[in-house]
């Protein structure tokens, strides 16, 4: 018996030890928090790359937004820091950081609070005779929509930079006949277009009523407005699923805002206008979470009326941070060219462009330049200053003879000029361009229309003001045979001008999503948890 007690004790004491599994949650590499884009990961230093894409929480009191903007194009770059104090429009939705990037989007894991890991030099393997598997380390793959979006975005900027640097050669379709830009490679631009068509969704806000919203003017100089809204509203561009939208188009016409709100007899006739543009921003802001999620900057607004400019400052961030496509593109009064679009302000008196386009060849044309128009601004009283009624070669008019036809005179004339008047937009560079007539620029601070893909030096001539009075030596020293060049191709351009009925590719509707798109690429949004 006594034995028989001893090797019972043996046995005991010998026995199994407890076991050396541990939960080791903070060392799993991929175990990091998912609260706010870029906290610490433990087990890892500073130096750790993995997480240079991601912005540093906000500090106390501030907004945690850092704003960095690139051209697509490739080159130097320009970067912006912007940190102001918003206050969220009455929304859950944590702002994210704003920035170009160009990392994949990172790999999470928020279902496994504790995570058992099999990489420790402490931990012995599990022996065979106790038929228990080996634990593998699982990484739990999860990707918002966002960065399901982004990651389109990445692989588009990817494909337009190989066509760029000429290592893409799947433009075929793409022709110097169907974009023409001098000194920008014709596969960048083709990628670029063709990149849009596949993947750029917009998703227009449904709120608001006529006539303030999702309506605009169609037969006037304001025409780009209305022809813009309806045209997207039943555009294959447009998305019904928000969580798929590129960008988010805020539908108000700022020419309806100024026809139905203003009062000239106000006090203040500002205050009202802008506080329609700041309520309907407040209102989609606290409906859904896409403004402040990104302050703004994923969203956009056109307008061709001068006041566009002064009515989009109704809040910060629509000023700062937002897309604006602008027929008054003028960078003294903020207009950013890397973050707005500049938009081409088109006359359509009928409302439609027939009769308006096509003139004679250049050797009809016996007019050297021509222009007529009233003392709008600064710069026209110095025009008709030196040259009205002073050169039969230069006709400069105020107010045109009778029985004299404006367009019929421009088809006349090899050169038009088209200066600035209060505000730096113009119809009369497309009026231009429409009749065959090379369009003279004389403007301060202004952005002409796609300058982003067209290099208007290659089919217009720019005077500065200083220059007016030698603007009939400046033209007469240009040779025929570079008038003739800029004349053709400024035939070639103008498909890019033109308002159709049902929009064709390549179209002033479609180059303007086109320099939005640009935009958009300009930007990374990140940081978004899906709910």
């Amino acid at each position: 018996m006594v034995p028989l007690m001893v090797v019972s004790g043996l046995v005991v004491l010998l026995g199994s030890k407890s076991s050396n599994w541990v939960f080791a949650s903070n060392y799993y590499p991929w175990a990091w928090s998912s609260v706010f884009p870029g906290a610490p990961v433990s087990g890892y230093g500073s130096n750790f790359s993995g997480f240079n894409d991601f912005a540093p929480p906000a500090e106390e009191g501030g907004s945690g937004l850092e704003l960095r903007r690139r051209v697509v194009g490739g080159g130097d770059t320009e970067v912006a820091a912007l940190a102001v104090d918003y206050n969220l429009r009455r929304s859950a939705a944590p702002p994210v950081a704003v920035e170009v990037r160009e990392a994949e989007p990172p790999v999470e894991d928020k279902k496994d609070d504790f995570i058992i890991t099999t990489n420790r030099s402490d931990i012995s393997p599990p022996s065979n005779d106790t038929n228990v598997l080996p634990v593998s380390p699982k990484i739990n793959r999860r990707f918002s929509k966002l960065q399901i979006l982004e990651a389109k975005m990445q692989q588009a900027r990817a494909a337009i930079r190989d066509a760029q640097r000429g290592n893409n050669g799947t433009c075929d379709s793409v022709t110097s006949q169907q974009v023409l830009s001098i000194g920008i490679p014709l596969l960048f631009i083709g990628m670029s277009y063709l990149e849009m068509e596949k993947q750029f969704k917009v998703f227009i806000y449904e709120e608001g009523e006529h006539p303030i919203f999702h309506n605009g003017p169609c037969g006037s100089i304001y025409s780009m407005e209305g022809n813009f809204i309806y045209k997207l509203e039943t555009s294959d561009f447009r998305t019904r699923d928000p969580e798929k939208a590129s960008v988010y188009f805020l539908p108000f016409s700022v020419t309806s805002i100024v026809h139905f709100i203003y009062d000239r007899n106000s006090r203040d006739h500002w205050f009202p206008m802008k506080q329609t543009v700041k309520d309907y921003v407040d209102l989609v802001a606290a409906k859904y979470p896409y403004w402040n999620r990104s302050l703004g900057s994923d969203h956009f607004m056109l307008s061709c009326h001068d006041w566009g400019p002064e009515l989009s400052k109704s809040l910060p961030e629509l000023f700062k941070n937002s897309i604006r496509a602008l027929c008054n593109a003028n960078t003294s009064e903020g207009f950013q060219p890397s973050k707005d679009v500049s938009i081409p302000e088109i006359n359509l008196p009928g409302g439609r462009t027939n009769g308006l386009i096509g003139g004679p060849s250049p050797s009809r044309r016996p007019i050297l330049v021509f222009f007529a128009g009233g003392l709008h601004g600064p710069i026209r009283p110095i025009l008709l200053e030196h040259w009205e009624n002073k050169d039969p070669d230069v006709q400069v008019h105020r107010y045109l003879p009778k029985n004299v036809s404006y367009s019929a005179t421009m088809r006349k004339s090899r050169y038009c000029i088209c200066p600035s008047g209060y505000e730096v937009a113009s119809p009369r560079m497309v009026e231009a361009l429409y009749t065959g007539c090379v369009p003279v620029l004389i403007k301060d601070h202004y952005i002409p229309p796609f300058s982003d893909v067209l290099n208007w030096k290659s089919f217009s001539v720019e005077i500065q003001v200083k220059d007016i009075p030698n603007l009939k030596n400046i033209l007469t020293g240009i040779s025929t045979r570079q008038y003739i060049r800029m004349q053709r191709r400024g035939v070639t351009v103008r498909r890019h001008f033109e308002v159709n009925l049902r929009p064709k590719r390549y179209d002033v509707f479609h180059m303007t999503l086109h320099s939005i798109w640009l935009r958009r690429l300009n930007i990374r949004l990140h940081g978004v948890e899906d709910s």
